[in-house]
């Protein structure tokens, strides 16, 4: 029997029955190394969550995305929306890296790092396997009559299932509000009646969704499955059943059947034996054997499985493994593709560009303009001079207030500039500063009808930003 063989292949998803219905994944418990290895950063992930919003940084979070408030917190930089350029750039890099990642380890992110398979399988499936035992006593007490045992079992369990998801939202949440402000909520609700309610809306679909809707979040709402399917190519690291090695399979007892009637000898058979152990464990319900599909979710759990089973008929592990198709069918070592290594350069060439701008971007960022339906004017009684007024916004891009902020023209001699209003003594914390200037230069400094004029911001002497403009004059 070869892989290749199309009567393999369905054409439905795993998860719908020949009748159009959902059918209900039952996935059995697994273990192994990879297992192991993906709880540890699971894990790793989970208490990122439950620390980060308590870290701060100069008494502000050190991680927050306030998108209400447009105040955004990473890792002690403030962004604002006067850094849209910086978001921009920061999105089309991790687009690219997508792009690179997909085309080089496929659907790896799903399997390890994704919170929809963390949540799932590392903490409400292991809730579901404690409470209601693995894949075979689930099926039957889902089949068994409501007894006392089976309510007890099922509301335990959903009621766990309901306080984790308020729980995961609260924190979720902390990551736009702030911690505090989740913590006022709780213990006052009623003062914070639009923001409670948000999280009890959103905490109930997330019930939902790990209750019920569960894998198919995978398979039939997101996006990236179908993105795999345009993305990968033959040397793409997937999980991959080895079909060279595998094929012909068969049952230990069918091959011994078929060898001791002289139907086939022993070399006819590849090493797969036909157990369905790697198809028991998928929790999204397929057979790795048909090949990639966009369901697989790359979590490893086939392989820890097989790999159990290749040590118990003694053949060697990793016929499913983390391998390309064209490593598995010309058995050559991976090789990075030419098109990998073209986007690294790109994708490093956009961070570089990131970094440059993110580091010299000003804690204080000045628009000055002039006012909207105003020429340029004589002062009263001299035709020497010309003046031109502007206005003026200075935006806080800090988590701190900002004193003795002073405003100043450059390179322009015997110029004269009023401020209006005439001190700026603060600026509060993500806060900004209006006004008017009104400059005066002599006509012997014009350039023309246009002259450029530098303006210079200072913070308590410090030059934080140098805006430049027109002066507009005569022809």
């Amino acid at each position: 029997m070869s892989m290749q063989d199309e009567n393999l292949f369905r054409d439905r998803i795993s998860t719908v029955d020949d009748s159009g219905k959902r059918r209900w994944i039952y996935p059995k418990k697994p273990h192994g190394k990879w297992t192991s290895r993906r709880i540890i950063v699971s894990y790793i992930l989970l208490l990122v969550l439950f620390v980060l919003p308590f870290l701060k940084y100069n008494g502000e979070p050190l991680f927050m995305l306030n998108v209400l408030e447009r105040k955004f917190l990473i890792f002690g930089m403030v962004f604002t929306p006067q850094d849209l350029h910086l978001f921009a750039i920061g999105m089309i890099a991790f687009m690219l890296f997508i792009v690179f990642f997909t085309f080089v380890f496929g659907r790896l992110f799903c399997g390890w790092i994704c919170p929809q398979t963390i949540f799932m399988e590392m903490v409400y499936r292991r809730i579901e396997y404690a409470i209601e035992g693995d894949a075979p006593a689930q099926k039957r007490l889902n089949s068994a009559p409501w007894t006392t045992n089976k309510i007890l079992k099922k509301t335990l369990k959903h009621f766990i299932f309901l306080i984790l998801a308020f729980v995961f939202i609260s924190m979720a949440m902390s990551f736009v509000v702030g911690i505090e402000k989740i913590k006022e909520v709780w213990s006052d609700p009623f003062s914070y009646s639009g923001l409670f309610i948000a999280i009890i809306a959103i905490s109930l679909m997330f019930y939902f969704i790990f209750a019920f809707f569960r894998e198919q979040v995978c398979t039939n709402v997101c996006p990236y499955g179908r993105m795999q399917s345009v993305l990968l190519v033959d040397d793409s690291i997937v999980v991959h059943y080895d079909f060279v090695r595998g094929e012909k399979r068969a049952s230990l007892k069918d091959r011994n059947k078929m060898i001791k009637s002289g139907e086939a000898t022993e070399e006819e058979f590849g090493d797969c034996i036909d157990c369905g152990q790697c198809v028991a464990v998928c929790p999204t319900g397929i057979d790795i054997r048909n090949g990639t599909q966009l369901e697989c979710v790359n979590c490893t759990a086939c392989m820890d499985a097989c790999d159990d089973v290749m040590v118990k008929i003694k053949k060697p592990t990793g016929l499913i493994r983390y391998s390309s198709e064209k490593s598995i069918k010309e058995g050559v070592p991976f090789k990075l593709p030419g098109r990998a290594k073209a986007y690294i350069a790109v994708l490093f060439v956009i961070l570089a560009l990131f970094v440059y701008m993110a580091s010299n971007r000003v804690s204080v960022e000045g628009i000055i303009l002039r006012t909207p339906g105003m020429t340029y004017q004589y002062p009263e009684g001299d035709s020497t001079h010309i003046l031109n007024v502007y206005n003026y916004k200075l935006i806080n891009k800090t988590a701190s207030d900002l004193k003795n902020v002073v405003i100043k023209v450059k390179g322009i001699n015997n110029a004269k500039m009023q401020v209006v209003p005439e001190k700026i003594d603060v600026i509060p914390e993500f806060g900004r500063a209006t006004g008017s200037i009104i400059l005066t230069i002599p006509v012997s400094e014009m350039k023309g009808y246009k002259t450029p004029v530098q303006f210079e911001i200072y913070v308590d002497d410090k030059l934080v930003h140098s805006p430049k403009t027109n002066f507009l004059g005569p022809h």
